[in-house]
């Protein structure tokens, strides 16, 4: 009955995890945007497409609680540089469909993207948005002239456990275990493998990392890691006081995401 009772917890702990607590929809045209919608196993997913048809193409990949229209200024800066530009609700976000989402969802939906509406050129991802896209390039097709920039990257998801276990007053291993237990079970991958750091060293991309030393929701003790094993193709741009949110909203560094393009 006690073990019955850890996996009870565990498991209503995981579906809080996978469940974005915040749905921002917009209901508002947004500016020179078309919007685009497609069929995925969580219900329909919804977007927008600025600047078609171009050769080169961008996608914009929000993170845990936000939705695509909040990127909306990268958008028209890209399109404004030629760039055809796609930007879509996760699963479970904004006014797409489903109630949970994790990783390898997230990831088949960017898998999806690529293949009705690529090839993609180009990725800005914030935040968990960051895990999921490292996650799709593994499989899919890159090369070198692949650019990515990463904003405050959810780089490691034992990180993101920890963080949520401490919000919901957890502070039992049986617990932890049951859950980890059941990503394991969901996945067949320890919870290790979903880890941006693990990701990056198989990518042939070019990566612009920027992440602020105050992030308080992916620490930067995890993105400090990266930096010091000193990928050749990686660069990083290191803020301080920008915090989670402010820093993709920042003029400097949407200058520099869009100069690194």
């Amino acid at each position: 009955m006690r073990h019955f009772s850890k996996r009870k917890t565990a498991e209503a702990a995981f579906r809080l995890f996978c469940t974005p607590y915040i749905r921002t929809r917009n209901k508002n045209k947004l500016h020179n945007a078309e919007p685009l919608s497609f069929q995925f196993d969580s219900g329909s997913i919804r977007g927008y497409r600025w600047n078609h048809p171009q050769a080169k193409k961008a996608l914009l990949l929000h993170g845990f609680n936000s939705a695509a229209h909040k990127f909306a200024e990268y958008a028209l800066a890209l399109s404004a540089k030629g760039y055809e530009v796609l930007a879509f609700d996760a699963p479970a976000h904004g006014n797409s469909g489903g109630k949970m989402v994790n990783a390898l969802v997230y990831s088949s939906m960017i898998k999806k993207v690529n293949e009705l509406y690529g090839p993609v050129d180009s990725y800005i991802a914030h935040s968990f948005g960051g895990l999921a896209i490292t996650l799709a390039l593994e499989e899919l097709p890159h090369d070198a002239g692949t650019r990515v920039v990463l904003i405050a990257p959810a780089t490691e998801t034992t990180s993101a456990i920890d963080s949520a276990f401490k919000l919901l007053g957890l502070d039992d291993q049986d617990v932890r275990r049951e859950f980890e237990h059941i990503i394991y079970t969901r996945s067949g991958r320890q919870t290790e493998w979903f880890s941006v750091r693990r990701a990056v060293r198989q990518l042939r991309a070019r990566i612009l990392w920027v992440h602020d030393e105050d992030d308080d929701v992916t620490p930067w003790e995890d993105a400090e890691r990266v930096k010091n094993d000193n990928h050749p193709h990686i660069e990083f741009v290191v803020t301080k006081g920008l915090g989670h949110q402010k820093i993709y909203r920042d003029d400097t560094i949407k200058s520099k995401v869009t100069g690194f393009l």
